[in-house]
C-alpha cells in the first residue's frame, strides 16, 4: 500500500485517519548524487490513504488510497501536504468525484 521510505503524517477527521506523505519529485535524468538531491527537490507530490483508526492499510479493503493526479506538483512540501489532507477530507466527506469511504463503512473494517 504505502511507500516504505515515505515520511507519513496522519490527521484524525470525522472518525477516520487520513495518512499523507509529501514526496520530492526528481527531474527526469537527474544524477543520483547527494549534492544534487537537495537541488532537485524543488517540486513535490503526495501519496495518501484514508482508513479507520488502527486499521492495517496493507490488507485489501481496509484503506482508500489516493495520490496526486498525473503531472500535478506543488512548489513546497507544505503545499503538497495541505492538498493531500484536503483530498483526504473530501474522500471522507463524500465530495471527492471518484473515491469514497463507503466500502470501509459498509464492509465493517
Amino acid at each position: 500500500m504505502a511507500d516504505e521510505t515515505a515520511a507519513w503524517q496522519s490527521v484524525l477527521y470525522e472518525g477516520f485517519e487520513i495518512h499523507v506523505s509529501p514526496l520530492a519529485i526528481e527531474p527526469p535524468g537527474a544524477a543520483q548524487t547527494i549534492a544534487s538531491a537537495a537541488a532537485q527537490s524543488s517540486r513535490y507530490t503526495y501519496l495518501g490513504y484514508v482508513c479507520h483508526p488502527g486499521a492495517d492499510p496493507h490488507i485489501p479493503g481496509h484503506a482508500v488510497p489516493f495520490h496526486a493526479d498525473g503531472e500535478e506538483s506543488f512548489a513546497s512540501r507544505d503545499e503538497a501536504l495541505h492538498e493531500a489532507v484536503h483530498v483526504g477530507r473530501s474522500i471522507v466527506d463524500g465530495t471527492h468525484p471518484d473515491l469514497t469511504v463507503l466500502p470501509l463503512v459498509t464492509g465493517g473494517v
